[in-house]
């Protein structure tokens, strides 16, 4: 690697990112050329050529570099529901995500350590994000990608803002990422990093105020929640003999060895869907909010699952709440899930019947049923088969999957008869939403 004598700060006014875009890219790509080519004066921020050194030094390859993947996304829907972050997911979303046709910006939550979890915006902006491998799954540490925001983030623990050619990577420089860390109320720990990505003429003077607003709401929900209970060794239990839970569609049912089934209603199935996401379990206080907001009260959950009980015994555990050894896993949701990790989407799509637990409002179920649709979707965009992806998109849950559709039209043409269905149907949804 190149050894330089010094290294100077940017001379062009910071504000010219937002005054003029176009003007300050070409400054900033002009000083990356300069840097990567040897030259002893690049200007380039000190702290933004470090990074680029330590990259450099880790193997990234600024012409050509992709991020390394750490998990697929299958995977990623069962790190999600457990990550703390999952509480707050929603009402950052709402706050900052723009999902309407015309979106041009990409909301992105990740871990600790920069591996991407969450992913929200347009079907045009997720389109070009993958062209990038900006995707769930993906490592956008400063090892897994080189100098970018959420890697800033990471190394120093601060909010930091990249435009252009500060990305060390050449394809990143279209973009302007902004990022600010997520911590623990209680223990001041980063739980995440909270990145707003779009393209160079998105950003504005507001854009950090806005993540940064972001950020404080999640840690004030977070801090009125109660804190999590801690995983306990499993008690031996009486065996649930084949119980298992449907928990897709209109009708959720604990499922007995004989065939017979005992109805849920909806908030006993919105219970045991929270209970089936996660094996450390909920308190009373923790479902109680995700099942009634605010207005919550842990008696009512105690009451449920005293009914949960008497319908199906052997089915939980408490303190934490949680599903037996034998029950987890039993559900249509786990075995969707484990068809997807085994590499399954044609089996996984013939066990996703319908969406999880239909007929719930809750935010809590919303974000379990979104990831679960993540799933799928993306198994049956990869897979290269026409046929599953025109599977997937006639069912209610892949009707509005706007990139299933397009990668239905390069298999298939765009004149084929099928995709050209779907895709008056794309439009047709796009306009009722924009209405």
């Amino acid at each position: 690697m190149p050894q330089r004598q010094q290294v100077n700060p940017p001379s062009a006014p910071p504000d010219l990112r937002f005054s003029s875009p176009g003007e300050y890219a070409m400054l900033l790509r002009r000083a990356h050329d300069q840097a990567l080519s040897g030259a002893a004066r690049p200007n380039v921020d000190p702290g933004i050529w470090a990074s680029w050194q330590r990259a450099l030094a880790g193997g990234i390859d600024p012409d050509k570099h992709r991020p390394r993947h750490l998990h697929e996304v299958a995977d990623v829907v069962s790190l999600r529901r457990e990550h703390t972050l999952a509480a707050v997911m929603p009402a950052l979303s709402e706050l900052l995500a723009d999902e309407t046709a015309s979106g041009r910006h990409l909301l992105v939550l990740t871990n600790a350590h920069g591996e991407i979890l969450w992913r929200v915006g347009s079907q045009a902006v997720l389109r070009r994000a993958e062209g990038l491998e900006f995707v769930e799954g993906a490592d956008w540490s400063e090892a897994g990608i080189g100098t970018n925001a959420i890697s800033e983030v990471v190394v120093s623990g601060r909010s930091a803002q990249l435009f252009s050619a500060q990305h060390l990577v050449r394809t990143h420089h279209e973009w302007a990422c902004t990022a600010s860390p997520i911590r623990d109320p209680h223990t001041g720990e980063i739980l995440g990093v909270l990145n707003v990505s779009g393209p160079l003429d998105t950003v504005t003077a507001d854009s950090m105020r806005m993540v940064k607003c972001g950020v404080r709401l999640a840690e004030e929900l977070l801090r009125g929640r109660a804190t999590p209970a801690p995983t306990l060794p499993r008690r031996p239990t009486e065996p649930t003999g084949g119980i298992s839970l449907q928990l897709l569609g209109d009708h959720p049912a604990v499922v007995f060895p004989n065939g017979q089934r005992a109805p849920l209603s909806l908030r006993r199935a919105e219970i045991l869907a929270l209970l089936d996401s996660r094996q450390r379990g909920w308190s009373a206080e923790q479902l109680a909010y995700e099942v009634h907001g605010e207005t919550g009260a842990a008696a009512t959950i105690r009451i449920e699952m005293h009914r949960i009980r008497t319908i199906a015994p052997g089915l939980l555990e408490s303190n934490p709440y949680r599903l037996t050894d034998a029950a987890h896993g039993t559900s249509d949701i786990a075995r969707v899930l484990q068809r997807l990790r085994n590499g399954q989407p044609t089996e996984a799509l013939d066990e996703y019947v319908a969406p999880l637990v239909s007929r719930s409002a809750a935010s809590a179920i919303e974000s379990l049923r979104l990831e679960l649709n993540e799933a799928m979707g993306a198994a049956a965009r990869g897979s290269g088969s026409a046929e599953l992806i025109r599977r997937w998109c006639e069912t209610d849950m892949g009707s509005s999957d706007d990139q299933a559709v397009h990668e239905l039209g390069r298999l298939l043409g765009q004149q084929d008869a099928g995709y050209l269905a779907f895709q008056a149907r794309s439009e047709r949804l796009d306009r009722e939403l924009g209405a």
